[in-house]
């Protein structure tokens, strides 16, 4: 009969087996609890009637429902008329947040139904932010 030297110590067969199946359990366990998670409030918003040429400003709350700080890496904009401003620091478990979208008008007009992709260190990143309305010509 082998004998097997591990970080467990001296054990046979399916002994051996159990306590590095059990050591890996553990090991992603902890992974999976540890970790940030972005739940934004109300994630479509609906900016109505607006005239060409002027700038929206639509705000998001969110709260990091997670074990681990949260951290807003970027925001990817689907067109140069939208600009994004988030929270640079880390936002820690159970607090709150705001992204402000700003989106200029000056060169769209008719139905706008835009998207902004919020990425963070949420395993569930990137998370969507939706936007839309009517914007009239002058």
């Amino acid at each position: 009969m082998i004998l097997l030297k591990n970080p467990f110590g001296l054990a046979k067969g399916i002994f051996c087996f159990r306590r590095i199946l059990t050591f890996l359990l553990l090991c992603s366990s902890i992974f999976l609890v540890a970790q940030a998670k972005i739940e934004i409030k109300d994630a479509k918003k609906n900016f109505g009637f607006v005239k060409k040429g002027e700038i929206i400003k639509i705000e998001y709350d969110f709260i990091n429902k997670g074990t681990e700080p949260l951290i807003i890496n970027d925001a990817e904009v689907s067109c140069s008329c939208t600009t994004v401003e988030f929270p640079k620091q880390p936002i820690a478990p159970n607090q709150p947040g705001k992204i402000i979208v700003s989106f200029d008008t000056k060169t769209v007009y008719d139905r706008q139904d835009r998207v902004v992709l919020v990425k963070s260190n949420d395993p569930k990143s990137p998370s969507k932010l939706r936007y839309k309305g009517i914007v009239l010509r002058k």
